[in-house]
């Protein structure tokens, strides 16, 4: 099995101090690195208020690396979520996380965590493996 490097132009760049790809493909699978809610359009920007629009943020960020890695969301089967505050925050990021994944039958395994801290401060970050057969 080979693997393949992603770096979707559209997303917001990694930055400098960091060292990722965006994703890596292996044979079926992608693997989306974690993203946080930055605007990849203006990445300097402050972020989002909110755990909605935060949320939406990274959904936003995903969906670019998704999609030009020829996947879309709905072949996610599993998601990680991390939030900062995690008892205020999760009710309102899970009605956000099922705009993405509406389809009750087909949801992807899950793992969400509370973590002390993210990268900018953020509140949310999520990471996902896609599989396409």
């Amino acid at each position: 099995m080979s693997l393949q490097h992603l770096i979707a132009p559209d997303a917001a760049p990694p930055p400098p101090t960091a060292r990722y790809s965006h994703a890596v493909k292996a044979g079926p699978f992608l693997y989306v690195t974690g993203q946080l809610p930055v605007d990849p359009d203006d990445p300097q920007a402050p972020l989002p208020d909110g755990i909605a629009a935060q949320t939406h943020m990274s959904f936003r960020n995903l969906a670019r690396i998704v999609d030009h890695a020829d996947y879309v969301l709905a072949d996610t089967v599993f998601a990680r979520i991390y939030l900062t505050q995690f008892e205020r925050d999760y009710p309102e990021m899970n009605r956000v996380y099922g705009e993405y994944f509406p389809d009750a039958q087909r949801l992807p395994g899950r793992t969400t965590v509370g973590v002390s801290a993210l990268a900018r401060d953020a509140l949310v970050e999520i990471d996902l493996v896609l599989w396409k057969g």
